[in-house]
């Protein structure tokens, strides 16, 4: 086949690559611009100028074409533009889904797909089996590293044109791979940065781009003002640090309206949840009568069952949760099958103030 081999200059992806080569594929690497972002000299995030630095030097060890891909204006409208809307509105959003969905499962796969390529291939950790009704998206092997959560979002037909050469693998045989195949960045530490945000201050960048926005803080119980703050964007749903608010008993943000930029605080006991309701989902099977919903990407998973009104997605948890935000991405599993995710609209409280 001939393979598009998306290259992050990581570990993870480099192996990926070797093992395309390896197997026969044409393969060629490209490295997806898409916001870069050093602080203080040292790279951050997964789109860096020394991240395409190493994947050239990979792909060269490899003996295969390699090509930078400017998708910054598709990553800026679909990806960053999205993350502040979602953020002015009382949202928090989760960036490297929304970049999974739209940029790496979307925008490379139409781009390959017009170049001729059968499929793309990247080092992300989970498995595509394939089932009775076609190929499905697996929990990887090493439970510790899957990435399953991540990828849920990506569109259905991606499903038969991507490889994941690293989901039957635990972490530390593939850098012991990339360390016997020579490759230089087998001990490279991972990327958890948001790659557009190089100084990791997510209210600062939200402040710059659309502005200050001042509000108070108030106490969910009582109702007495505790403080002010420069926005609601600062805030998301469970947060207890940086909160600003000394003595009493220990507070989280329970609630956020943007509207009115009221931020409300409360006492651990208001985050507890037994409903979500979602919107946007995207399908990549049936749920059983019992499914497994997953909030976070490496959260426990706790038992739910689903229906559907409209294009709503009711999920009832057999199980409470604690601290979900609206703007979060929910994934719904049979046993370790993605077969659906939607984005948090709201949620049901078990208790109130």
């Amino acid at each position: 086949m001939r393979v598009i081999a998306a290259m992050s200059g990581g570990v993870d992806s480099s192996v990926a690559a070797a093992r395309l080569v390896d197997a026969g594929h044409e393969v060629v690497g490209v490295h997806l611009a898409l916001a870069r972002a050093q602080s203080n000299g040292r790279s951050r995030g997964c789109c860096t100028l020394d991240d395409a630095r190493d994947a050239r030097r990979v792909a060269d060890m490899l003996g295969i074409p390699f090509y930078v891909w400017d998708l910054s204006e598709q990553f800026a409208s679909a990806v960053i533009e999205d993350f502040l809307a979602e953020y002015s509105i009382g949202r928090t959003p989760n960036p490297c889904v929304r970049c999974n969905q739209a940029i790496k499962f979307r925008a490379v796969l139409d781009r390959a797909l017009a170049m001729d390529f059968d499929a793309i291939a990247t080092g992300h950790y989970a498995r595509i089996v394939t089932g009775v009704d076609g190929p499905e998206l697996h929990r990887a092997v090493d439970p510790a590293k899957d990435q399953s959560y991540v990828l849920a979002v990506m569109p259905t037909d991606a499903l038969a044109r991507t490889l994941l050469p690293l989901g039957d693998d635990i972490k530390d045989t593939v850098r012991e791979e990339a360390d016997q195949r020579g490759l230089l960045v087998a001990r490279k530490p991972d990327s958890h940065d948001i790659c557009f945000i190089p100084d990791g201050d997510t209210a600062g960048f939200v402040a710059r781009r659309i502005g200050v926005q001042p509000g108070v803080m108030v106490d969910a119980v009582s109702g007495e003002v505790l403080g002010e703050h420069e926005g609601t964007f600062g805030y998301t749903i469970g947060q207890r640090r940086g909160l600003g608010i000394a003595g009493g008993p220990p507070r989280y943000v329970v609630d956020i309206d943007a509207p009115t930029r009221v931020v409300t605080l409360g006492p651990p006991t208001l985050l507890d949840i037994d409903r979500i309701e979602a919107i946007d989902p995207v399908w990549h099977g049936k749920p059983a009568d019992e499914v497994l919903i997953q909030v976070r990407a490496h959260a426990q998973p706790v038992p739910g069952r689903v229906t559907t009104v409209d294009d709503r997605v009711v999920i009832d948890l057999l199980e409470p949760i604690r601290g979900l935000a609206a703007g979060q991405c929910v994934v719904i599993y049979n046993d370790s099958r993605v077969v659906g995710a939607a984005t948090v609209d709201r949620t049901r409280r078990l208790a109130s103030a």
